[in-house]
């Protein structure tokens, strides 16, 4: 019986942070995927190996894990004053779902220099030496990040010195800004959609809770790790190995969805994985890191942990650390209060892997907090580059 050839589609695979994913142009997917919809979709499952009832990702590109199951699409920019419009999707492992409710803070790093690689600059924007700034719309939340790429003999420079916790070898620094990351239009789409900096969540199974619900970076609902029993320092095993723990933090999620006005049925969660995140934190506490790496209580201002995709994630997503950095510099908000109270402009957190620095600006507009921008230092780098092949399902 005949069958069709493979789909032979130019792709790279790229790290970003302590995410990678698959990077395609929107000129050379196939046509009925370079819009929206059912075909692209599948496409995109295709490639990453999903759905997976094993939970392997053995068919595909992706790593069976939500860091490692990701794909990105790169076009010139549509909009004024930008270079190229960047569209995310975070493809479910085990089911036939890609979420594009939300951003990818980590691939966000890895934009810039395929922006830069792919000639999407014109060639006297970039320096021989120095720094090109990469000026990006985030299409899944119509926001602008500026990805500030080194440029070294007229390249992308992709090594140097710059040690991230999370990744094994070292790379070069690349610094994001993410310009008012929050969600501030319109009702209900307040950085706070609830108008309170702590809210109180009545959850199935676990009783009332307070919580802190932000939308900056990406929306979030952080908790306080004692109320659940933890005292912050936690690492994946301890969480992901707990069907129970897992049940509660989704029930936790799902209540900070619905409070937030992102679903309007509980069972609406489960099309809206990727979004919100919800993350426990923590006073600094001294602990051992996956990678053996010994965190002081003095070289943080405290501990955070986070879910991503129902499991505990093994650092920290990128957005989320916006989030936290936001959360951090608004004086009464759970996050602020576990860090020491008062104001600040920068927070030192814990995660699984080790410890990130990062910055936001906040203010008050007739009365509610925004956030202006928000800072951090990421690196990426080319992994494989050339076809990526897949069989026509779609």
């Amino acid at each position: 019986m005949p069958h069709a050839p493979q789909l032979r589609i130019p792709a790279t695979y790229m790290r970003g942070g302590t995410s990678k994913g698959v990077f395609f142009r929107l000129q050379d997917l196939p046509v009925e995927a370079q819009v929206p919809g059912p075909a692209r979709d599948a496409l995109l499952m295709r490639v990453i190996g999903s759905p997976d009832p094993y939970g392997k990702h053995t068919d595909g590109m992706g790593g069976a894990t939500s860091s490692t199951s990701k794909c990105v699409i790169i076009s010139a920019s549509s909009r004024p004053d930008h270079d190229v419009d960047y569209l995310y999707g975070q493809v479910s492992i085990d089911s036939a779902f890609v979420d594009w409710s939300g951003n990818c803070g980590n691939l966000s790093t890895a934009v810039g220099p395929f922006a830069v690689a792919g000639g999407f600059l014109p060639a006297e924007r970039i320096p021989q030496d120095g720094t090109v700034t990469v000026r990006v719309w985030q299409a899944n939340i119509g926001k602008t990040i500026l990805v500030h790429v080194p440029i070294s003999g007229g390249q992308v420079q992709e090594t140097g010195d710059f040690e991230l916790d999370g990744v094994a070898f070292p790379a070069a620094e690349i610094v994001l800004e993410f310009l008012d990351p929050s969600d501030d239009a319109g009702d209900g789409g307040a950085m706070f959609p609830t108008g309170n900096l702590v809210d109180t969540l009545d959850v199935p199974g676990v009783g009332p809770l307070r919580a802190t619900l932000i939308n900056a970076g990406i929306p979030t609902v952080f908790v306080n790790a004692a109320d659940l029993g933890y005292d912050g320092t936690e690492l994946q095993p301890a969480i992901n190995d707990d069907k129970a723990a897992l049940a509660k933090l989704e029930a936790i999620r799902i209540a900070g969805a619905l409070r937030m006005g992102l679903i309007r049925s509980p069972e609406e969660a489960a099309t809206r994985q990727h979004t919100p995140k919800v993350a426990f934190v923590a006073p600094p506490k001294a602990y051992t890191a996956s990678s053996g790496k010994q965190v002081a209580v003095d070289a943080i201002d405290l501990n955070v942990r986070a879910l991503s995709m129902g499991k505990l994630h093994h650092a920290m997503m990128g957005t989320a650390s916006v989030a936290i950095a936001t959360a951090a510099a608004v004086p009464g908000t759970l996050v602020n209060l576990a860090a020491g109270g008062g104001t600040r402009d920068a927070v030192r957190f814990g995660h699984p892997s080790g410890t990130l620095r990062v910055g936001a600006t906040v203010e008050q507009r007739d009365g509610r907090w925004t956030v202006t921008r928000a800072v951090m230092s990421r690196s990426a780098r080319v992994l494989m580059e050339g076809h990526v092949r897949v069989p026509r399902t779609f």
